[in-house]
């Protein structure tokens, strides 16, 4: 018997570990809010939300582009948004979402 040999995968997902770990923390995040860790929240989604939006762009998937940038700003740290109450803690969980849910889609073919 011959040892398989281990056939390349044809595309990488660059998209999918900035969008575990935003997804990761955006999970967290009510918890992090009620222990005054808000700026790392409000830091970490929209770092992460500019660098997986830069990774679409780059594999051409124009439509995640929009929902990023749209993270990034809300999500922005330097001029934060006043948001409170059921509807910015329903955000948290959705955003985690949406980055898992790009990090698996966004991929480029490998060279």
């Amino acid at each position: 018997m011959s040892p398989k040999e281990r056939v390349p995968s044809t595309y990488q997902r660059n998209a999918l570990a900035p969008s575990l770990v935003a997804a990761a923390i955006l999970f967290l995040a009510p918890a992090l809010f009620q222990a005054n860790w808000a700026p790392l929240v409000l830091f970490i989604a929209s770092i992460f939300g500019l660098i997986v939006g830069w990774f679409a762009l780059q594999a051409r998937h124009w439509w995640w582009i929009p929902v990023f940038l749209a993270i990034a700003v809300l999500w922005n740290p330097v001029m934060p948004f006043p948001f409170s109450g059921v509807v910015w803690t329903t955000a948290q969980p959705v955003a985690a979402v949406v980055f898992l849910a790009a990090g698996a889609t966004i991929k480029v073919i490998r060279k």
